[in-house]
């Protein structure tokens, strides 16, 4: 059984937003879930440029899930920018994690 998930602190709620390219229906494009603790990692080390330790302690989580929440996050912008595919953002309890 796997260890319950530990609480993740996040600012805003973005859950129900989308990013897609234009002039493409929303219900033409594949849809890639953003969950909102990799959007938080995004933000914090992408945006406000704190490393990894900062960002993990931010959100009460330690720096090597931060490594790996960044690392999949980054990987779907990627592939939505590449794929011209639509971003969801999406709760992090969602069961699509």
């Amino acid at each position: 059984m796997p260890r319950p998930k530990k609480i993740r602190h996040c600012e805003g709620q973005r859950c129900g937003k989308a990013f897609k390219p234009t002039r493409i229906p929303l219900a033409e494009l594949k849809h890639i879930p953003l969950l909102q603790d990799e959007l938080e990692a995004l933000r914090l080390c992408d945006l406000q440029c704190l490393t990894q330790e900062q960002a993990g302690r931010s959100m009460g989580i330690s720096r090597g899930t931060v490594q790996r929440i960044l690392t999949s996050a980054r990987r779907k912008v990627a592939q939505a920018l590449v794929e011209d595919a639509a971003l969801i953002i999406e709760d992090s309890a969602s069961p699509a994690e």
